[in-house]
This record gives C-alpha cells, structure tokens and sequence, in this order.
C-alpha cells in the first residue's frame, strides 16, 4: 500500500485529504478535512497554521507520496498571489520531510475524478465520495484534496502499467 497525500491549497482554507492505494490501484479512504486558517491574527500566521497543520498530518498519517493542485489565475491578482503564497508554504511543508511531490491542474484532476475537465464543484465531490464509498456529505475543500490524491493514485497505476515514470504517465511531451 502506498499512502497518498492530497493537498487542495488555499489561504483561508486548506484541504487535506489522505487515501492509501495498492499496486492494483484500488483507493481506500484515511482521512479529510479542511485545514481552516482565519483564525490567525494576519497573513503570516495563516501561513504557520498550514505548515504547523501539514507538520501534524505527516507526523500522524505519515504518507508516502504528496500530490498537489497546481495554482490557477485568480481573477484577483492580490488572491491569486495570497494562493500561490499558500501553495509555496504546503509544499514546502512536505519537501522539508522529503516527500515527493506531483502538481496536477484543476482540468486533469476533474478529468481524472469525472471524466470531463470541465466537470463543476459538486460532480467532483459526488465522484469522490463515490469512489472512496463515503456516505456523508464532502465539504468542498477536503473533497478536492481528495480528487488530487485520487488523480495522483490514477496517473500512479497508469505508469506502473506502461513501465513509465509517473511524471511520463500524464506527459505528451
């Protein structure tokens, strides 16, 4: 079993989901939730929350792989910065406990969890909780976590088959 790390960044809210994953590529449920980072006096310790929050999760799920969201142009240039900010602190969170990490875009991980990149909120966290057999509602962000671990699970088990790098699987260079 590999355990994957899902992290879907954010700088009011972090989403954290965790899956274990076999050789057949079959996922199973460990954990989700969103990390919630408004309680902090300013943009800095926002910041700390999510490492010290990242830190706590590795320490006590302890994955093996780590995927991310890669950011996307906010319409807001002050947003997308503060996104790109959190995004930078997660993964440097997991690097320092030399993780491998893989970046996938919002439309590869819709694609990979619905089959459409295109595919809006609420189909994703349908499917997730589908595919990981939850019965109670996702809250959004840790369904996306888990869409991203999900993605990494798949584009993971698509290599193996090929006998490619995982980085190759999802490649058409």
């Amino acid at each position: 079993m590999t355990r994957i790390l899902g992290i879907d960044p954010g700088s009011q809210r972090t989403g954290v989901g965790i899956i274990d994953v076999d050789a057949a590529g079959k996922v199973v449920h460990v954990h989700h939730l969103p990390l919630i980072l408004l309680g902090a006096d300013d943009f800095p310790q926002r910041m700390k929350l999510l490492v010290l929050g990242l830190n706590a999760l590795v320490e006590e799920y302890r994955p093996d792989e780590v995927a991310i969201e890669k950011v996307f142009m906010a319409r807001n240039p002050d947003s997308a910065l503060k996104l790109g900010q959190a995004r930078g602190a997660a993964i440097s969170a997991v690097v320092m406990r030399d993780l491998p990490v893989s970046e996938y875009a919002a439309t590869e991980i819709k694609l990979a969890v619905v089959g459409r990149g295109g595919a809006e909120k609420q189909q994703v966290q349908h499917m997730v909780g589908l595919m990981l057999n939850l019965k109670t509602k996702l809250q959004a962000d840790a369904a996306d976590a888990l869409a991203v671990a999900i993605t990494h699970a798949h584009v993971r088990a698509t290599a193996q088959r090929l006998g490619v790098n995982a980085r190759m699987a999802w490649s058409r260079k």
